[in-house]
C-alpha cells in the first residue's frame, strides 16, 4: 500500500473531503465511477486535485493507505469487496473531517426528524450569537464546513450510511429522534443491522458527553435496556418519567429542569404544529440548555422557526385546495406523521423506489383521509397492491406534471393534494430535493 488518500465518490462529502485533504497537504486522490457535477469538478480542477470520473481504476484505489467511502455506495458491490479483502482500511467522510476541528459537535439521526431537529438546534444556537456551523446531510459536508471556516459549535445531521464506517468520531451530545425501518435494502433486510448503525452515534462517547433520545420510541427503549452506555442519557417524552435529566409533556407544557434552571414552553407557542414536530422542539430545547442558552433565547427562538424545504411545505393554494409538498418523506414513517396531520380528504401522491416498505401501518390513516392515490415511479406494483382495496381511485402515473394533473383533477374545494411519497426518488428524479422542486414548478404552472 502506498501513502495516498483515496476517496471515492464524487459527490458533497466526497469532494468536500478531497478539498479538506488537499487543504491539509494530503497526497488524495478522488474516484467517481459516474460524471462529476460541473460545481464539483471546478472545485477539484480549481485547487488541482488529483481526480477521475466514469470509471474506478481499480488498480489506483487498492494502493491507498486509507479510503474515503461516500456514504451512497453501497457496502456490497465488488469493489469495496475487493478493498476489505486487501485489508484497506476504510472511513466515512464524517471520521475524515472530526480528525481536523476542535469545534464541539452536536449529532443528530434518526429515521424521521433529523433534519428539521438539526436545523431547529443550529438556528438556536445562532440565534444566542454563537460561532455555529451546519453540515452533513444539511448543506455543505462536514469536511468542506471544517476546510473552509473554524467554529466553535457543529451542528450535524447524519445518516445511518454515515455512521456505518466511523472509529473514534465522537460527538458532546448525541441526539436519536427515533428509529422505525428504513434503507432495509442497504441492511440485508436486517432491521438490527440498521439499528446498530444508527446507535454508534454514542459508541465512543465519554461520561463527559451527552444522550438525548426519545423515550416514548419502543424501539430505543428496547436497545437501552441492553446497551451500555457511557454517556450522560437525557430523555424526552409525552409522559413524565423518573429520569435525573428528562424533558416531558404536561397539559400542553414543554417542561425541562437542568442545574436548578426551569424551562416552559407552551406548544401554542412553538412554531412547528404537529405531535412529531413537538419532539423535535423538545429535542431542540434540550440540546440548548445543556450549552446554557437562555430560556428566552430558546423560546423566541422556537416560536420563530420557519419550516425547511420539502417537509410539509406548503406550497399554494388554488381554488381552495392546498397543495403540500412533503419530498422529504422517504420512508413510511414519515408519511404517517404527514397523513396524521391531514384536517381534509385527501389526494395522496406517493411511490418511487421501495426501501422495503411495511405500508401496513397506514391503512387506518389512508381509510380515514385519503380520497384518492396518484403513483409516481416506474414500479408502482406494490403501492397498488397494498392500497387498492382502501380507496375507489388509485392512479399511475410516470411524471410529475401528470401527477400533479391527476391530482388537479381529482381535488375539491378544501381538499388537500399531498405530495408524500414513502420511496427514494431515484427511479424518475435526482434526489427528494428535485423531486419537491418539480412537484412546486408543476403545482404553480396550474
Amino acid at each position: 500500500m502506498g501513502n495516498r488518500l483515496v476517496v471515492l465518490g464524487g459527490g458533497e462529502s466526497g469532494v468536500g473531503a478531497a478539498y479538506l485533504a488537499f487543504r491539509n497537504g494530503i497526497d488524495v486522490f478522488l474516484s467517481e465511477k459516474k460524471i462529476i457535477k460541473p460545481k464539483h469538478r471546478e472545485i477539484l480542477i480549481q485547487n488541482n486535485i488529483d481526480f477521475e470520473e466514469g470509471l474506478h481504476s481499480i488498480d489506483l484505489i487498492l494502493e491507498a493507505k486509507e479510503i474515503i467511502k461516500s456514504p451512497g455506495i453501497p457496502n456490497n458491490i465488488e469493489i469495496i469487496k475487493e478493498i476489505n479483502r486487501k485489508k484497506i482500511p476504510i472511513i466515512s467522510e464524517i471520521e475524515f473531517a472530526f480528525r481536523f476541528t476542535n469545534a464541539k459537535i452536536i449529532a443528530v439521526t434518526g429515521s424521521n426528524g433529523k433534519t428539521t431537529t438539526t436545523s431547529l438546534i443550529y438556528e438556536t444556537l445562532k440565534f444566542a450569537k454563537l460561532n455555529v456551523g451546519v453540515a452533513g446531510n444539511i448543506g455543505n459536508s462536514f469536511s468542506f464546513l471544517v476546510a473552509v471556516k473554524s467554529f466553535d459549535y457543529i451542528v450535524l445531521e447524519i445518516s445511518s450510511f454515515q455512521l456505518d464506517h466511523i472509529f473514534k468520531f465522537k460527538p458532546k451530545i448525541a441526539v436519536i429522534t427515533n428509529i422505525t425501518k428504513d434503507h432495509l435494502e442497504r441492511y440485508n433486510y436486517n432491521f438490527q443491522n440498521y439499528i446498530n448503525s444508527k446507535f454508534n452515534i454514542i459508541k465512543n462517547q465519554l461520561i463527559t458527553d451527552f444522550f438525548v433520545y426519545d423515550l416514548d420510541d419502543k424501539v430505543i427503549k428496547r436497545e437501552l435496556k441492553i446497551r451500555e452506555i457511557n454517556s450522560k442519557k437525557i430523555s424526552i417524552s409525552f409522559n413524565k418519567s423518573k429520569s435525573d435529566f428528562h424533558i416531558y409533556l404536561e397539559k400542553n407544557q414543554i417542561h425541562s429542569t437542568f442545574k436548578n434552571n426551569k424551562l416552559m414552553i407552551s406548544i401554542d407557542d412553538l412554531s412547528l404544529k404537529g405531535k412529531h414536530n413537538t419532539k423535535n422542539s423538545m429535542a431542540a430545547a434540550t440540546v440548548a440548555q445543556l450549552l446554557n442558552i437562555e430560556n428566552n433565547v430558546i423560546k423566541e427562538s422556537l416560536s420563530n422557526f420557519q419550516s425547511i424545504n420539502h417537509r410539509m411545505e406548503h406550497v399554494l393554494t388554488i381554488q381552495k385546495v392546498k397543495y403540500i409538498n412533503d419530498s422529504k418523506a422517504t420512508n413510511v414513517n414519515a408519511v404517517y406523521y404527514a397523513l396524521d396531520t391531514m384536517k381534509s380528504p385527501t389526494i395522496w401522491i406517493v411511490g418511487g423506489i421501495d426501501k422495503g416498505n411495511d405500508y401496513d401501518q397506514l391503512f387506518s390513516l389512508v381509510r380515514q383521509k385519503v380520497k384518492a392515490i396518484v403513483c409516481i415511479g416506474v414500479d408502482n406494483k406494490k403501492i397498488i397492491e397494498k392500497f387498492s382495496s382502501l380507496t375507489e381511485s388509485i392512479f399511475e402515473t410516470t411524471s410529475m406534471m401528470d401527477a400533479v394533473s391527476y391530482s388537479y383533477k381529482l381535488a375539491n374545494t378544501g381538499d388537500n393534494v399531498l405530495l408524500s411519497p414513502a420511496c427514494s426518488s431515484f427511479d424518475l428524479f435526482e434526489n427528494y430535493e428535485d423531486r419537491g422542486n418539480q412537484f412546486k414548478e408543476c403545482v404553480r404552472k396550474l
